[in-house]
């Protein structure tokens, strides 16, 4: 039996695993509540594990080792971002999202929570939402396929159009199958074989190397300031641009829909403290160890990577025997897949409660909207194909744009709902089509000028669009008409909440 074949078996029976869970839960989905968002019936542990994995995706595994390969330590100050954002998100957002959101209309997607929040009658702030929540994630789950499609590809040998088609029918299949329940149970099965791989492939390397500190040391001869936070490798001060847009990637933790609907899925609120400590933990080792395998990759490898992207795969194919380089590359489709069930189902949510019962059919039975969010999923899913089917997708680039177009679009808007009573729906409407209005325009500017390095259009896209947000939603508010007396007391209400 060939070593290939073993690997490829490994990553077969982890497919079809993940497709008996989805066959499992298809039986267990018998409303539109169970489809969106599990019947709010998450636990603390499948709740925090599976936001944390649907989170990093194929970025943890490939992109921030890349980077990490590719530019020494000063990759973490992305890390130190996202650590920081994680567990503010929990600790601000996800306690009183999960009251609200249930307090007002019983609200199964974000779009419907703004909808109930502002009392819009006019179905415009659902409209708006719902269609930056297919615009972002449409290119957001492009990148997880990309993942996929490039893991059988440089490993396998399978080619890397067949490979990207087949992670794409898995992911679709299980996704249409049993909804929200099987996303949540699949991502937290898939969070733990990523953390558990994050520890296992770097103790390898440095035990090899001599231990810990013998690593450190053949690390800092890479090259000049390898190791230096404040200095880029090429000898110069890392700019304050390049520090701020790292660190703001944890910014952008307050408008990732596919992570903050486990805020209001989870059964109680009084989950939530127990639920941000597994995530922290959980983010903090995973992103320490993931910057950790790219600076062990470039000692092991030099510079010649023409995809540094491929260093973790690398370092698995070349290092464990094959059953077990099979299990561990298998943390690597688990990265991608993980991500992409959680944001196509967010979309179909998005396309089949929040666009098509709203507008087309007011009328719509539970059953047909759960089948309209079902063809939703296989639609978005051959889109995201053809806008990764070029080999050179760069996973970092793709997860990059989308993560700073939600996190300007619905992070100024999901904070100043929970916490500002004086929001109004123009100002809501505001906010969102600013933030993501300046996303596109600061990319687009970006990419037609040639910029300088110090140019501050090389500043991270979503800072400007947060920033421009925010001011939108508070000039715009207060510009208008105060919300009524109505809005006032539940707001209000949500304070004294025991949900």
């Amino acid at each position: 039996m060939s070593e290939q074949f073993i690997k490829l078996l490994a990553l077969i029976v982890y497919l079809l695993a993940m497709i008996v869970v989805g066959l499992f839960y298809f039986k267990k989905t018998e409303t539109l509540s169970d489809y969106i968002l599990g019947g709010r019936k998450i636990g603390k542990w499948t709740g925090a594990l599976s936001a944390q994995a649907s989170d990093m995706s194929g970025w943890l595994l490939m992109g921030l080792p890349g980077a990490a390969y590719l530019s020494g330590i000063e990759a973490g100050w992305i890390a130190i971002g996202l650590m920081l954002g994680t567990y503010a998100n929990w600790k601000l957002v996800a306690q009183r999202l999960r009251q609200y959101t249930q307090i007002s209309g019983d609200s199964l997607t974000l779009s419907d929570f703004f909808e109930n929040r502002f009392r819009d009658n006019s179905h415009l702030l659902r409209l708006v939402s719902a269609i930056f929540i297919v615009i972002f994630f449409t290119v957001y789950t492009s990148a997880q396929f990309a993942a996929g499609g490039k893991l059988f590809n440089l490993l396998l040998g399978v080619e890397y159009h067949m490979a990207l088609i087949i992670g794409a029918l898995v992911i679709v299949l299980y996704t249409l199958l049993g909804g929200f329940l099987a996303v949540c149970k699949t991502d937290s099965i898939q969070g733990t074989l990523m953390f558990f791989a994050l520890l296992i492939v770097p103790a390898m390397y440095v035990a090899d190397l001599g231990g810990l500190g013998e690593s450190v040391k053949a690390m800092s001869e890479v090259e000049a300031n390898y190791l230096s936070m404040f200095f880029t490798t090429g000898g110069g001060s890392l700019s304050l641009i390049v520090i701020v847009s790292s660190l703001a990637w944890g910014l952008g933790y307050f408008g990732q829909p596919h992570i903050i609907t486990r805020f209001m899925a989870i059964k109680s609120s009084s989950e939530i403290k127990g639920a941000r400590v597994i995530a922290t933990i959980w983010v903090v080792i995973t992103l320490a160890a993931a910057v950790f395998v790219g600076l062990l990759g470039r000692v092991y490898y030099g510079g010649g990577l023409a995809d540094t992207e491929t260093v973790f795969m690398l370092m698995i194919n070349d290092t464990f025997a094959p059953l077990m380089a099979g299990i561990l590359l298998a943390s690597i489709l688990a990265a991608a897949m993980s991500t992409a069930d959680s944001q196509l189902l967010v979309t179909a949510s998005a396309v089949s409660n929040d666009f098509y019962q709203a507008f087309i059919n007011k009328k719509a039975t539970e059953l047909q909207q759960i089948w309209v969010g079902r063809l939703t999923v296989v639609a978005v899913s051959i889109i995201a194909v053809v806008i990764a089917f070029d080999p050179n997708s760069s996973v970092f680039g793709l997860v990059s744009n989308a993560w700073a177009g939600f996190g300007a679009v619905f992070g100024p808007l999901v904070v100043m709902s929970l916490f500002w009573k004086r929001m109004n729906r123009v100002g809501a409407i505001a906010g969102m089509v600013v933030g993501g209005a300046t996303v596109m325009i600061w990319n687009s500017l970006r990419s037609a000028l040639d910029v300088s390095a110090g140019s501050i259009l090389n500043l991270y896209e979503l800072v400007p669009g947060l920033i421009l947000s925010t001011i939108a939603i508070v000039v715009v508010s207060l510009m208008t008409k105060e919300p009524s007396q109505e809005i006032y007391d539940e707001f209000d209400s949500v304070k004294t909440s025991e949900i």
